[in-house]
């Protein structure tokens, strides 16, 4: 059921809400969060597709709020709201409320948007594109006890992790981070199966590909090694390369779907790290509301430790300097924060885990 709502008002739209749920016959709310979705109008329908199929996992309400200030002043100065209310089939497993906000309401979409939050119930924002420098302070992302944002989607990837970095509050994640899981989680299988130490490691993968960014800043951080992020023409990440005593652990994707794990002294495998969707992506952001502080300590180590200019960029040269995770000599030149993209943090402590319960060989030394 699809309702339209033409100059409307927050109290008129729950209302609708309301008869909506009981014309289908189901008056009871059986949403589990508020997921409102911050975008424009040519994007908001893959974004909202995308809410859509990770709400079959978890039902919500999905609000998708599109700011709409208009290009003349007379525009810009006056004030509506339409709405697009949808329930039942058309919205999957909850409710979906399409807000366009025309003028001056478009710069304060935090008072349209929390008269409708679910009462009780935890509140995600996602910004698909366009997220602001500090998401926590945003007042639309005050809202939320989850914040999601993308670097991929911006201009300069690697300098908006290292900004994620400087800006980062508890309950920020992006989606960048969780592209990594299925690597993270086979990277630290291959290591609890070797007993000796990892020496130095190689992350292979596109350039401007914030992923694999977050990939050596995570490997850096957890294993104390120096890490170097090289370039290779994809798609996504192609390999990791850790040395050892005991020879090379690679992992090693060539196609964008199927990887081959090469472990010292075991015979190869295959295992499936297919390139994810956007709504496996929210899906699974919205399985954990707590802080993620394995991303936090990565995304904090900083990608000025790195060094050098970013990959693919003007004047870059094709592989990064190395950078390590413990006591390390001083930075060459070409390692200084003053010639990176972003600026670096210092180093905060290690999560408990980095990937969700498995506890890599890293973790222990």
């Amino acid at each position: 059921m699809n309702i339209d709502l033409t100059d409307t008002t927050s109290s008129q739209i729950n209302t609708t809400l309301v008869k909506a749920r009981r014309s289908i016959g189901s008056p009871a709310v059986g949403m589990v969060l508020t997921l409102v979705i911050v975008t424009d109008e040519g994007n908001h329908y893959d974004a909202l597709r995308s809410a859509s199929q990770a709400s079959k996992e978890h039902p919500s309400r999905i609000l998708v709020v599109v700011p709409r200030p208009g290009r003349s002043p007379r525009d810009r100065a006056t004030a509506r709201l339409d709405a697009e209310v949808r329930v039942g089939s058309d919205a999957g497993t909850g409710e979906t409320v399409l807000l366009r906000l025309h003028g001056e309401l478009a710069t304060h979409a935090h008072s349209v948007v929390l008269p409708l939050l679910l009462p009780d119930a935890p509140v995600v924002v996602w910004w698909p594109e366009d997220a602001p420098e500090r998401p926590s302070e945003d007042k639309l992302g005050a809202l939320g006890q989850r914040r999601i944002t993308d670097a991929a989607s911006s201009e300069d990837p690697v300098a908006c992790l290292g900004l994620r970095g400087e800006t980062y509050a508890p309950g920020d994640t992006d989606l960048s981070w969780t592209r990594l899981t299925p690597w993270r989680s086979v990277l630290a299988a291959g290591l609890d199966q070797q007993s000796s130490k990892v020496r130095s490691a190689v992350v292979e993968g596109e350039g401007f590909n914030p992923s694999a960014e977050l990939l050596a800043l995570w490997l850096a951080q957890r294993l104390h090694v120096p890490v170097e992020r090289t370039v290779s023409d994809g798609p996504g990440i192609t390999a990791v390369r850790m040395q050892t005593a005991h020879g090379e652990i690679c992992l090693d994707r060539a196609n964008g779907s199927l990887a081959e794990l090469a472990v010292p002294g075991q015979p190869d495998r295959h295992v499936a790290l297919h390139r994810r969707g956007t709504a496996e992506l929210i899906a699974e952001e919205l399985r954990r509301l707590d802080p993620d502080e394995a991303y936090a300590a990565a995304v904090q180590y900083g990608v000025g430790r790195l060094g050098g200019t970013p990959p693919g960029s003007a004047g870059g040269t094709p592989t990064r300097p190395k950078a390590g995770g413990g006591p390390q000599p001083d930075l060459t030149a070409a390692e200084q924060p003053e010639k990176t993209t972003a600026k670096q943090s210092p180093p905060k402590k290690a999560a408990k885990k980095a990937t969700g319960g498995t506890t890599s060989r890293a973790t222990k030394k």
